[in-house]
């Protein structure tokens, strides 16, 4: 698939349990990741990039005037995303990955809803607008699935025409000609995790709170309602399990990730609906993130594959970070330290499988432990490159910048801005040339998910392709927006 998608398939054999990356398709649920990567007008002929032309701005002043640069560069980027389909109508969601990442026109709900998040934090009219607009087609999807009438929303949408990899033509938008909407059936994104549907209340439940629309609330609330129906399990380690395949069928893992995204969904809906059932429901997600804790070691584990069991490898990055921009808890504020510690790396053009460019480095976190270990003498997957043990992982580094900063603790914003340094420095240089839709992306906007290829030692990798969420991700990171305070 282009040289630079990962895949992974789910099998009945016990490994870790899977994150919401994890595709969950029609019977089985296999993973398509990528990376994503873009930039802004105003470079030299030379291919100066911002970073470099803004250099002699000194100072201060300097420093805001390139971070407010680079921002407005990241929301061009999103634009671009949801404007790529110009003749495929106005209800539309934003496609996640450059066209170079294989993956075409696919959206992922996950992204759509960070994107809402983003475009919200930016507090224009502009980015209100935008917000609503993508706000509007989940709701759209929620209303009009081709197979279920429960408020449910899959893993991702198609949003506009391609041809596949066999030949075959998928001429439709995200809306199709008999009003359903168009799932990602090319790679089986057709299942429903409990995290992209938390990620999705939580876009619609701030769109709720900033504009006073009720139908924004009423999508959030169904969404709640399916994950307590499809979700909730009895099993000891208890919290809420990971969703449904394609075929509908109960998936048996519990992600940490999952339920800390909703510890602020449930919380949320408590507060705008003043109804105390979402409080008893956000206990039980915390609860299970409790037992996720390793005191010892100060950090959280993956999940659990059977309910009974606590996986402990590979230990991931956001399960560090997301839980403390979920809990805000002091007695948990080490994950930060850890995360910062044990999954840092550096990427430069010097190391073997690295794909920076000659005089570039970037600093920042990896996806998990098992990157760190990753057997650089295989590819990834089938077709896939060989990994990059120091690869950066963008995303992740700008959860952890937040999380820094959310901290305040001694040391967190210098080490935070570093880190949002490195992101943007990735955004003038890596990516150059990619396109959305056919359609060349602004110079120098938008971040690429990853320098190098990197394992996740989930099944799947992250590629050098500018990507939406992590682009949302840096956006809100950028102006201290925290999107999981309940």
């Amino acid at each position: 698939m282009n040289g630079m998608t990962g895949v992974n398939r789910m099998t009945d054999r016990q490994g870790p349990a899977l994150s919401r990356r994890a595709l969950i398709g029609a019977g089985l649920g296999a993973a398509v990741l990528t990376a994503a990567g873009v930039g802004s007008a105003h470079a030299d002929a030379a291919g100066v990039g911002p970073a470099q032309a803004d250099a002699a701005g000194a100072g201060s002043v300097g420093a805001r005037a390139r971070a407010t640069s680079a921002q407005r560069r990241g929301h061009a980027f999103l634009a671009a995303t949801m404007d790529a389909y110009p003749a495929h109508g106005g209800i539309r969601l934003a496609q996640s990955y450059a066209d170079q990442a294989g993956l075409f026109s696919t959206a992922f709900t996950y992204d759509n809803a960070l994107a809402v998040l983003a475009h919200l934090a930016a507090r224009t009219a502009d980015g209100r607008a935008r917000a609503v607009v993508l706000g509007d087609a989940l709701l759209y999807a929620q209303e009009h699935d081709p197979a279920h009438d429960d408020g449910r929303l899959r893993q991702a949408y198609n949003v506009g025409p391609y041809t596949f990899y066999d030949g075959s033509l998928q001429p439709d938008g995200f809306v199709r000609a008999d009003g359903s909407v168009n799932v990602g059936t090319q790679f089986g994104f057709t299942g429903t995790a409990v995290g992209d549907m938390a990620w999705a209340g939580i876009a619609l439940s701030a769109l709720a709170g900033r504009t006073g629309e009720r139908r924004f609330l009423a999508g959030a609330v169904r969404i709640g309602e399916w994950i307590e129906r499809n979700g909730r399990t009895d099993e000891p380690l208890g919290g809420y399990k990971f969703g449904v395949d394609g075929a509908n069928q109960k998936l048996p893992f519990t992600s940490t990730e999952h339920n800390t995204d909703l510890v602020c969904l449930f919380g949320r809906l408590a507060r705008l609906t003043g109804d105390g059932v979402w409080l008893e429901r956000r206990a039980r997600a915390r609860a299970f993130l409790h037992h996720m804790w390793e005191a010892d070691g100060g950090f959280f584990y993956t999940g659990t594959n059977d309910g009974v069991t606590v996986n402990k490898s590979p230990i991931p990055e956001d399960t560090q970070t997301w839980t403390y921009l979920a809990l805000d808890s002091r007695s948990h504020a080490r994950s930060l330290d850890w995360a910062a510690r044990e999954l840092a790396v550096l990427d430069h053009a010097e190391r073997r499988n690295s794909t920076v460019p000659a005089g570039q480095s970037y600093e920042g976190v990896t996806f998990s432990s098992a990157g760190l270990l990753a057997n650089e003498d295989a590819p990834i997957a089938d077709s896939q490159p060989k990994p990059d043990r120091n690869g950066v992982w963008f995303e992740g580094t700008a959860h952890l910048a937040l999380a820094l900063r959310e901290r305040h603790g001694r040391g967190d914003e210098a080490r935070a801005r570093r880190l949002i340094d490195s992101i943007e420095r990735a955004q003038d240089l890596l990516g150059a040339g990619q396109t959305v839709g056919g359609r060349a992306l602004p110079e120098w906007s938008g971040v690429v998910s990853a320098s190098s290829p990197l394992d996740t030692g989930f099944g799947f990798g992250y590629y050098p392709y500018r990507h939406l969420g992590a682009t949302a991700w840096y956006l809100m990171a950028a102006v201290r927006s925290n999107p999981l305070r309940a």
